[in-house]
């Protein structure tokens, strides 16, 4: 992690990409999900408590790894209270075409969100 909020997304590239296997990956997809300044009903946030299931995410990345034309998936996840505009979550997938890559991802990513974290927000003046 590059300073107290923020990864280091140059730092999380590289790992994605340092495999022997990269040369079958045409494409490589990153997400990077940050605190929100208001919930999804518009309601004003300063800041959200994270939590991680460890085992489950491994579980999910793992998974990932298995689909047809995926070469990686990795994930990093901070925990604990964020502020708004802090680093929530960096996700990866490389693999061999954009449709697989993109469609994995995507499944990654909602099973992430469904599965291992639990966001509590705070309110704006909480």
């Amino acid at each position: 992690m590059k300073g107290s909020g923020y990864f280091d997304i140059s730092a999380f590239l590289r790992r994605l990409k340092d495999r022997p296997d990269l040369h079958r990956a045409g494409m490589v997809l990153v997400h990077n999900g940050v605190v929100r300044g208001t919930s999804r009903d518009g309601t004003p946030v300063s800041a959200v408590e994270i939590r991680v299931d460890r085992a489950r995410l491994a579980e999910i990345l793992a998974e990932t790894r298995a689909l047809p034309g995926i070469v990686a998936a990795e994930a990093e996840i901070r925990e604990g209270t964020l502020r708004v505009g802090e680093d929530v979550m960096l996700l990866g997938v490389a693999g061999d075409v954009r449709e697989r890559v993109i469609a994995a991802l995507a499944r990654a990513l909602d099973r992430i969100k469904a599965e291992v974290t639990r966001k509590r927000e705070i309110p704006a003046g909480e």
